[in-house]
Order: structure tokens, then C-alpha cells, then sequence
């Protein structure tokens, strides 16, 4: 499936290392493609798994993720509507 997850994380005392976590897990999984925000495809597995990752750090009193999911990335209909980034292309 393809997947978009955005994230914010409160940077209170603990934010910064909270982020830097997130951010390597998110990595490991996905593209990085702006800020806070990742795409790619995973299977159900490791989506499972990159939540079982995130759930180590994110604290759900504070910070945030939301995960978009479609079953093909060609379903996605992307607009830029300032600075086109080439790492983002992967949309269509």
C-alpha cells in the first residue's frame, strides 16, 4: 500500500530527542520528503512495524501521527503550489 505520514511532535523538554527518534524510524521506512513529512509504499507488515517503532516514542497525550493510505500510489493527484521538490515526484 502506499502510505503518507505526517507527523508533529510538541518540543517540550523531551521534544527534541522525541523528534530525532521519530525522524530516524520514519527513515528507515519511508522517503522523506518535507519537514514532518514521509511517503512510500509498505506492506501491511511494515506498517505494523513502523508503528510498533513510533509507539516507543511518540507520546499520544501530546505529540502526533496521522497515516494516509491508498492501495497505489497512481490513485494520489499532487499539486505544488510553491517550490516544487524533485523528491517528491514520486507522485503523479
Amino acid at each position: 500500500m502506499y502510505v503518507v505520514l505526517i507527523y508533529d511532535i510538541t518540543m517540550d523538554v523531551h521534544g527534541p530527542k522525541v523528534h530525532r527518534n521519530v525522524f530516524k524510524i520514519c527513515k528507515r521506512y519511508l522517503t522523506h520528503i518535507q519537514k514532518s513529512v514521509f511517503e512510500g509504499n509498505l506492506t501491511q507488515l511494515k506498517l505494523m512495524q513502523l508503528k510498533a517503532d513510533l509507539d516507543k516514542y511518540i507520546r499520544k497525550d501530546v505529540d502526533s501521527v496521522i497515516i494516509f493510505k491508498s492501495r497505489e500510489e497512481r490513485w494520489l493527484d499532487k499539486e505544488f503550489w510553491a517550490l516544487e521538490d524533485d523528491k517528491t515526484d514520486r507522485f503523479f
